[in-house]
């Protein structure tokens, strides 16, 4: 029998040992990652991420792909960017890619319908058109109707483009006939041409035209409500780093890269 004088001596030396034996339990969670989640998660995320976007994704995703890869060290978020028919094309034609986001429902339809598609795409913001006009509005742009007046030269999106199809329903919609002097194949080109003064107006993104800063003014007109453009993003199937590419699909998602989207003028979905 342990003399009563030993017992808090014996007694306190278990305690001891018990905490101890829990730290270093601790300790080893830790040094795996199971005790916190960020560790694990961070070291998933990594490698070229290479996505597929519609041009007038090009200022907001830019600075999203510079978030994303200063929120996971060791990735690099590759972008190809163009009008969203021309991308369904490549994709399905096998071209490498992780992530779709296009400018319109029917242009994910094409890559969804092929099989391309890991999953159900998800709309994560809308967009509408305004006409864009060079600073001051020289010419008294109002509203589309004016826009088929003589000595108006009008630059639309071709209308496999999103935004040209936009642009037709826009159109129909206010019964005004339109003979455009151009049809671009991306937003971008048909921003460019008012820009650069060769046309006087402009069948634009409202992002688009508030991209361009102090080139251009952009003109609302009522119609634009009746074509709204959905933008929905994917990840591919045939995604050469899926991890990398769910997590920058996530990331567009978040509060963060929704916020980055609205503030460009983009609405959410």
């Amino acid at each position: 029998m342990i003399p009563r004088s030993l017992r808090g001596i014996v007694a306190g030396l278990a305690v001891t040992a018990l905490l101890a034996t829990a730290a270093c339990g601790s300790d080893a969670d830790e040094s795996t990652g199971s005790g916190g989640g960020a560790s694990p998660s961070a070291a998933a995320v990594s490698g070229d991420v290479t996505v597929f976007a519609a041009a007038s994704l090009t200022e907001t995703f830019t600075q999203l792909g510079k978030d994303f890869e200063a929120a996971n060290p060791g990735t690099k978020v590759i972008f190809n960017f163009a009008g969203s028919s021309a991308l369904a094309t490549q994709i399905t034609q096998g071209a490498p890619a992780d992530v779709f986001a296009s400018a319109a429902p029917a242009n994910m339809k094409t890559v969804t319908d092929a099989g391309d598609a890991a999953g159900e795409p998800t709309v994560f913001v809308k967009n509408q058109l305004v006409i864009a006009v060079a600073k001051g509005n020289p010419k008294g742009i109002q509203g589309l109707p004016d826009l088929s007046k003589g000595g108006i030269k009008v630059a639309l999106c071709a209308e496999q483009v999103p935004c040209g199809a936009a642009a037709k329903k826009a159109l129909d919609a206010s019964g005004t006939t339109v003979t455009p002097v151009t049809q671009e194949q991306d937003v971008k080109a048909a921003l460019s041409k008012v820009t650069l003064g060769e046309v006087d107006a402009a069948l634009v993104y409202r992002t688009d035209a508030k991209s361009a800063g102090d080139d251009v003014d952009a003109v609302e007109f009522p119609e634009s409500a009746q074509a709204v453009n959905d933008y929905p993003i994917v990840v591919l199937k045939d995604a050469p780093n899926k991890g990398g590419a769910q997590a920058f699909v996530d990331y567009v998602l978040s509060d963060k890269g929704q916020t980055v989207l609205t503030d460009a003028g983009f609405q959410a979905p």
